[in-house]
Formats: C-alpha cells, structure tokens, sequence
C-alpha cells in the first residue's frame, strides 16, 4: 500500500469514531424543542394587554424535562428592549379565556412550573401572559420568546416565527 493514503485512512477513521460517538449520545442533550403556532392578544386596559400563546414542544433527549421557570418576552422593533409578561397561572387562565369569549377557547394545558415532559415527547400547551403595554404596541411587535428553564438551569426558548398573520 502507498504510503501517501495513510493520512487519507486516518482521518477517515476519527470521522467514523466521531460519528459513531455523536449517533450513540443524540439523546444525553437536555432541552426543548418546537415551535409557536398560534397568538391571541386582548385589551385588558388601556394600557395593558393580555397574550395567549399556543406552542407545541418536543423533548429529543432521552431524560425527562423538569420546568423549574416559564416566561414569556415581546421584543418590539429593533432596538428596543425585550418586555416580560407576568405569566398567569393555569387556573386564572382558564377563567380569563371564559371571561373574554373574543379569546376563543382554552385548548391545551398552562406549562407549568415543576411539569415533568417525559422523554422523547412532544406535546401541545399554552401560557398566559399579562403585559403593562397596550394591545396595538402587542399586536406590532416583532415576535414572542417563550423561555422555558430546566431544574438543572438548561435553557430552551421558543420563538414566534411569523407575526405578520395577526
């Protein structure tokens, strides 16, 4: 064998230990996927609206996924900063949406602190979110970032893709 392929051969063996090592660990990552599929926004005030935002995520990994936080950003235009909503718990979520019927119905479960999202799963929720700005500034924001933390301080975001269906 000409020496001049012996570089040629090892190289093509780290690739193979490398992809064989990476194939065997694709489910050791911790973390969320997914996306968000639908937006409803409400006045509250004149000066405060309310957000419901549906999302479906998936748990690739092989572990399951403790939440330890929920929270929900409006990102304005460029340059502005981020705005956090006060997320609402499940249960005045649920009679928010009986109180504004403009809202349409409840149709998944709040994410919640301490929910456990088994292992290689994925599922549909909602959350809840009051924000301190009118509805028009809601309604021409440039997208939300939802912002799930796992117990173990792993962070997974979520963004909206497409604001301009609203």
């Amino acid at each position: 064998m000409n020496r001049m392929w012996f570089p040629v051969l090892g190289l093509a063996v780290v690739a193979l230990v490398l992809g064989v090592g990476i194939f065997l660990n694709r489910g050791s990552h911790v973390g969320l996927g997914g996306e968000i599929k639908k937006v409803r926004t409400h006045a509250v005030d004149e000066k405060s609206s309310v957000a419901i935002v549906d999302f479906r995520f998936a748990n690739p990994a092989d572990y399951p996924f403790m939440v330890r936080s929920v929270d929900l950003f409006m990102e304005g235009p460029a340059g502005k900063a981020a705005i956090p909503g006060t997320v609402v718990a499940d249960s005045d979520a649920r009679r928010l949406l009986e109180a504004i019927p403009e809202l349409g119905p409840k149709y998944n479960d709040s994410l919640k602190v301490r929910d456990r999202l088994p292992p290689r799963s994925s599922d549909d929720r909602m959350i809840a979110a009051r924000f301190e700005v009118p509805v028009a500034e809601l309604d021409g924001r440039s997208r939300f970032r939802l912002r799930v933390e796992e117990v173990d301080g792993v962070v997974s975001e979520l963004t909206e893709k497409n604001v301009s269906t609203h």
